[in-house]
């Protein structure tokens, strides 16, 4: 398919795989604390309300619970430390199977600020919406919080982004048709009342679940009335007087069937259509992968040796090949979907005047292929998966006299423009301009993920630190100061390591620049995941990508 393909057994390789193995331990032990929430001992409190987990609802709602495909597992990872933290933004987000029904399920995480709404867990929430919203496939929440983070109120409040959209967007996703359903498993609260209640159908658990403006705290203040939570907004007030809510169940059991029950009857809808033809496994074992990514993110390796253990065996078909080969371009199929390429080559090649050029950089040549082949790819109505381990565009005297910034534009113009379904996988390194021309999360693709050994950042720790460098001593300059080569040293080395802290996968995902960390192994089936999802969405608009410079 690719051709003679480097050997798995040798001295490095297993090298390589035996490091990665061990960033995937790690990664895999941070999940399994984040997964706690607010800890074993509240756990253990909400057990004794009666009341279920955030994961465990989602474990019983969902047809099967190894199916179901996490979103946003680090979201606030070492964030808000002050304020206790916020595992998982406080909210539990992922697609899975209801009733055979590909669904969203958002879930509070009531061991967590008793499920109260932090700035990232807007942000969280406004992320399922989007999903749901881009690919027109129904959302179920699963409601149990105290509603916003008061210390934090300025920054959740207002703006366009932050909670009040979230009830914008119910709107917007009933007048679409996209089913809604809410169950209020626990507190709904002032602003998020509004949430279950602007849904298509709202369940209630009797005991446990309670929805009002104000609680019986605050109706004393401001009315001087007083009233239990039960009789102010509980479940029999809200089936039987009020009428605010559709069913009443019993307890969280009988809640997820009833909402079970509903998506069963849910009518049928319309696909996309994108080609699918019956699935065939890579040519090699997807966890060999781990060999393949050297330790050092400057050291070249073949991007087709990995693409060569996610894709369909024998399916690969490259386009233009021979030109602009610091970006693989062609298409493919990935668990039998039809898709097309577009992934960084990190090995120094040739290019056509004979030019040595460095691997992970994207030339003119590169750009301008790249364009025409997403151009391409919209015209046919092939989704696109990206394969980023970029550092950015090529600069320098050659390279502005190229035309790099009309090349780069092209190709940003494309991806910007795209109307088919856009993945992205973060390999590697995810620099400046690169970011955004392999479709980073500012470009809209339907899921973005990355590997443990993901950086994302405007360039690279030492670039960056020297230019910072160069920035404050040319200042010193300018008042009859320097530095001693000690000093510059020192202030190098601080420079570095905050950009090492901010460059790390964590970091990322931690403030959903990602949708999810992944084991690479998983690639395969995340990216199949993503498509299905996004083939839910029959509406492709015509493609036009504007005026672009040739």
């Amino acid at each position: 398919m690719f051709g003679k393909l480097a050997p798995v057994e040798s001295e490095s390789y297993k090298a390589r795989k035996e490091r990665y193995e061990s960033l995937l331990a790690d990664m895999y032990a941070r999940a399994d604390e984040v997964k706690l929430g607010g800890g074993i001992k509240r756990i253990e409190r909400e057990h004794k309300r009666g009341k279920l987990t955030a994961r465990e609802r989602i474990a019983k709602l969902v047809d099967d619970e190894t199916e179901f495909t996490e979103i946003g597992l680090f979201t606030g990872y070492e964030m808000y430390e002050e304020d206790g933290g916020c595992p998982s933004g406080g909210t539990i987000l992922g697609i899975g199977l209801v009733e055979g029904r590909l669904c969203v399920i958002v879930a509070n995480d009531a061991t967590v600020k008793a499920g109260a709404w932090f700035p990232i867990t807007a942000k969280k929430n406004l992320r399922a919406q989007e999903i749901a919203l881009e690919n027109k496939i129904p959302i179920i929440y699963l409601v149990d919080s105290a509603g916003v983070y008061l210390p934090m109120q300025a920054e959740i409040f207002p703006d366009k982004e932050h909670f009040g959209r979230i009830f914008r967007n119910n709107a917007r996703l009933s007048s679409l048709g996209i089913p809604q359903i809410a169950a209020i498993m626990g507190s709904c609260v002032a602003g998020g009342a509004y949430l279950p209640i602007m849904s298509d159908e709202a369940l209630i658990v009797n005991g446990t679940g309670s929805v009002f403006l104000a609680g019986p705290f605050l109706v004393k203040a401001a009315i001087g009335e007083t009233v239990d939570k039960e009789t102010l907004g509980g479940a029999v007030t809200h089936t039987e007087i009020s009428g605010v809510t559709d069913y009443r169940v019993e307890n969280d059991d009988e809640c997820l069937e009833t909402i079970r029950g509903i998506v069963s009857h849910l009518g049928p809808r319309q696909t996309a259509g994108f080609t699918r033809i019956e699935s065939v496994m890579p040519e090699f074992s997807s966890e060999e992968i781990y060999g393949l990514i050297p330790e050092m993110s400057n050291q070249p390796y073949d991007m087709q040796e990995i693409l060569a253990r996610i894709i369909d065996k024998d399916s690969w078909l490259p386009y233009k090949d021979g030109f602009g080969k610091t970006l693989i371009t062609g298409y493919a199929h990935i668990d039998g979907w039809s898709v097309g390429i577009v992934a960084n080559q990190r090995l120094v090649v040739k290019s056509k005047s004979g030019e040595m050029q460095v691997g992970g950089v994207i030339y003119s040549d590169a750009a301008d292929k790249a364009a025409r082949f997403i151009m391409n790819c919209n015209q046919k109505r092939v989704p696109i998966v990206f394969f980023q381990d970029v550092t950015g565009f090529m600069v320098g005297t050659r390279a502005e006299h190229g035309g790099i910034i009309k090349d780069g534009a092209k190709m940003v113009n494309a991806v910007a423009n795209t109307v088919v379904p856009k993945l992205t996988v973060i390999v590697g390194n995810s620099y400046g301009a690169g970011n955004y021309a392999m479709c980073g999360k500012a470009y809209d693709p339907r899921l973005i993920c990355a590997w443990p050994t993901a950086r994302i950042a405007v360039m690279g720790g030492k670039q960056a630190a020297k230019t910072l460098l160069q920035v404050q001593m040319a200042k010193l300059e300018k008042l009859g100061e320097t530095l001693s080569e000690e000093e510059q040293a020192e202030k190098l080395a601080s420079i570095e390591a905050k950009y090492r802290d901010q460059m790390t996968p964590y970091y990322a995902a931690a403030r959903l620049w990602v949708d999810e960390l992944i084991d690479p192994a998983t690639t395969r089936e995340w990216i199949s995941k993503g498509l299905d999802m996004a083939n839910h969405n029959p509406e492709i608009p015509p493609f036009n990508p504007g005026v672009i410079q040739t």
